[in-house]
């Protein structure tokens, strides 16, 4: 059970503060919804019923500071999930960034930026699906971590590489 004022991470959309526990009638039966405000703009509020778990199991708490330091003492040791099929590898990311799975996205941010990088060598680029799912994974897993490191966002990759084992 969340709380009002809890901050949680909603599946790909990110950071949200719990505003409210309300009863809203948007489909002609009234019920319980945890109204959420994405944290960086008050534009984009979810709706998320309290009753429906598909939709709750995209709701997370946030790492604390302990386990940020964890999961980047884990970074080095995560494999690779570069998938050569196009449509494969599209179903699996998207799977990815859906399960919100902390180990996975630092696993599917790792094998982007290392495919980049190779990628560069030759003078050729990701393909545009592969950094837009770069950019989300990143987004996702940063946004969390200045937010539990209590740092601004464009300082985390070198919190990363500072603690790096």
């Amino acid at each position: 059970m969340h709380h009002v004022d809890d901050v949680v991470m909603y599946g790909s959309f990110g950071l949200c503060k719990i505003m409210a526990i309300e009863k809203r009638d948007f489909t002609g039966e009234e019920q319980e919804y945890y109204i959420l405000n994405h944290i960086n703009s008050d534009k984009n509020i979810f709706y998320v019923p309290t009753n429906n778990e598909a939709a709750l199991s995209k709701i997370h708490p946030i790492c604390s500071r302990s386990e940020v330091d964890e999961l980047i003492s884990h970074m080095n040791s995560e494999g690779l999930i570069w998938i050569d099929n196009d449509i494969k590898r599209k179903e699996e990311y998207s799977r990815i960034l859906k399960g919100a799975d902390r180990h996975e996205v630092i696993r599917l941010v790792k094998t982007l930026y290392l495919r980049r990088k190779e990628l560069a060598k030759n003078g050729k680029k990701l393909r545009s699906a592969d950094e837009n799912y770069l950019n989300l994974a990143e987004n996702m897993l940063f946004e969390e971590f200045a937010f539990a490191l209590n740092i601004d966002r464009s300082e985390v990759v070198d919190y990363i590489e500072k603690h790096i084992a």
